[in-house]
């Protein structure tokens, strides 16, 4: 293969815009809404509240800002413990530590890479305020066991919903359990506006309060008086005409992404050595946010060199998640309490992703799976 000429270069990750895409944005501009007031960005809001079945949902910036938020709105500070997956984006731990808490970290189930809940139950301590669960890669957290332990030792629950757009769990959708619920809509993402974020919660008091906390705090009474110090976490109206016109869409996305992960099941599950991700979890099927692969030992290389061969060959690839609790920032903060995650550090070793983007077609993934195949026998 590697004689052959150049062929284009396959990215990880290309969005879908469409048409309706540009038709809302434009008529967003026709009509000057550019910054965050206004009726856009209040329609996407309640797209997402009915699309993810809660009361509210609160637009925000960015994934990470909606965490910081959601976070601050529980009034987690000092002293505080909130059980967090180590196989996760550092988002998820930055935001439990800016608020002043400690996020104590759980190993993945080696089946869905999602949060374990056995381990959490051994992980709850008398400071233990909060669990956030993370739905990962196209798979649900098994949410019913962790549900129950928040409820038994009086936790409030923060779920990322952010890798699981149009995800269910048991029937219902990912984005609509515990206290708060935050989603991404990175370029990556099943949802895209660029970069965005929601909150969605049933609890009108929080709703309340993250729409203070992403707005300066400016008091309903008089403006520019301020009892509490919020950020600027406003999203654009701009940004919502997109996201309106990406979530019309999200059903087509989801039977897309699909079709790639079959396609992708199709060309690779004969090959000795490597691990696909799971065909489903806790009653719904995987829908590939991304579709990874674990490097069984025998494979002879890990994910590093995996992924240097296949970017010889024009293939793009991300490495997994590198675990929470071996970050150097973490340890500098003394968090890395020296024991052993083993699923974690495993799939940060072994595994890697392959183009999954919607604009990834048939033909590019037979090639890739070729290039697989090549790079592992």
């Amino acid at each position: 293969m590697s004689g052959s000429p150049p062929r284009p270069f396959i990215p990880v990750n290309t969005p879908d815009i469409g048409p309706r895409e540009r038709e809302l944005v434009a008529e967003c501009l026709a009509e000057g809404w550019v910054s965050s007031e206004g009726p856009w960005i209040e329609r996407f809001e309640a797209a997402c509240a009915s699309r993810f079945r809660r009361r509210h949902a609160i637009a925000v910036s960015n994934g990470s800002a909606a965490l910081d938020a959601a976070v601050a709105a529980l009034r987690l500070g000092p002293g505080d413990e909130v059980i967090v997956p180590t196989f996760t984006i550092i988002s998820c731990a930055a935001a439990v530590i800016r608020a002043g808490a400690t996020p104590i970290f759980v190993d993945a189930d080696p089946v869905t890479w999602c949060l374990d809940p056995a381990l959490v139950a051994e992980a709850i301590s008398p400071r233990t305020k909060a669990i956030m669960p993370v739905h990962i890669y196209g798979l649900p957290c098994d949410m019913d066991p962790i549900l129950s332990l928040a409820a038994k030792h009086g936790l409030a629950v923060i779920e990322d919903a952010a890798e699981v757009h149009g995800q269910h769990y048991k029937g219902r959708p990912c984005g609509s359990f515990g206290d708060l619920s935050t989603l991404s809509f990175y370029a990556n993402k099943h949802v895209t506006t660029g970069e965005g974020g929601m909150i969605l919660t049933d609890d009108d008091a929080l709703a309340s309060r993250c729409r203070s906390l992403r707005n300066l705090f400016f008091t309903a009474e008089r403006r520019f008086v301020h009892d509490e110090l919020g950020w600027n976490l406003r999203m654009g109206s701009l940004q919502a005409a997109l996201g309106i016109a990406q979530l019309e869409r999200l059903d087509e996305c989801i039977d897309r992404k699909r079709v790639l992960g079959g396609k992708y099941r199709e060309l690779l599950g004969n090959i000795s050595g490597i691990t696909l991700p799971a065909e489903s979890a806790h009653g719904s099927d995987n829908h590939y946010w991304v579709f990874g692969i674990v490097l069984d030992e025998s494979a002879g290389l890990n994910a590093g060199d995996a992924m240097t061969a296949l970017a010889a060959e024009g293939v793009g690839t991300r490495p997994f998640f590198f675990p929470m609790h071996r970050q150097p920032v973490f340890e500098r903060m003394g968090l890395n309490d020296g024991r052993a995650r083993p699923v974690a550090e495993r799939l940060a070793t072994r595994g890697f992703y392959l183009p999954s983007g919607l604009k990834t077609d048939e033909g590019q993934v037979i090639r890739i799976a070729a290039v697989v195949r090549h790079a592992l026998t």
